[in-house]
């Protein structure tokens, strides 16, 4: 995915300027960081589209049969407690969790750090940038997350509390007690 970054420091976008920003421009993907710079994403390729459904599908089945919480697909925005708004490939979120939001933060970018993320390395993702990201992640508040990266055949576990694993792509995942009973078979992707 080719990203643009626009340094908007100066300006400083409120979180309503950011969200209609976003709602007028559908076509693009956009995230800000907690610096304020606008990040504008290109749409993803057909194998990283189809591998991304098919993650986020995995989890959603997942959480039907179980019914712990609420899973969000990589077009959702979550406003995370450092300032910025990220769009991770897959989430999940504690259902007690989400349900204490009000109605209207639901509705826009949840002001929440989802419990659970994925992201999928693309053909033309920045490692080190995603890298970068996914400790944004676990600062914010997410217990677990999966960096999945194809081209170096491997993923990348970040969890609250522990050091940072590294595992190929044919290794089976554990949702560990975040998701509690969920799997996911690596080599399928």
């Amino acid at each position: 995915m080719n990203t643009l970054t626009l340094n908007l420091e100066a300006v400083r976008l409120s979180d309503e300027q950011f969200y209609h920003i976003c709602q007028n421009n559908r076509e693009l993907n956009f995230e800000r960081t907690a610096k304020g710079e606008l990040i504008i994403m290109s749409p993803v390729g057909g194998e990283s589209g189809n591998r991304e459904s098919n993650l986020i599908a995995d989890l959603v089945i997942w959480n039907r049969q179980t019914n712990l919480g609420y899973t969000f697909s990589s077009s959702t925005i979550f406003k995370l407690p450092n300032g910025s708004d990220r769009s991770p490939d897959a989430a999940w979120v504690e259902k007690e969790r989400w349900e204490a939001l009000t109605p209207e933060q639901r509705r826009k970018f949840p002001p929440i750090a989802p419990d659970f993320i994925i992201e999928l390395r693309s053909a033309t993702d920045s490692l080190e940038l995603l890298r970068s990201k996914m400790q944004e992640y676990i600062d914010s508040g997410v217990k677990l997350g999966w960096l999945i990266n194809p081209q170096q055949q491997q993923v990348e576990i970040y969890c609250q509390g522990k050091e940072q694993e590294i595992k190929n792509l044919s290794a089976i995942l554990s949702g560990e007690n975040v998701l509690p009973g969920f799997s996911l078979n690596l080599s399928q992707y």
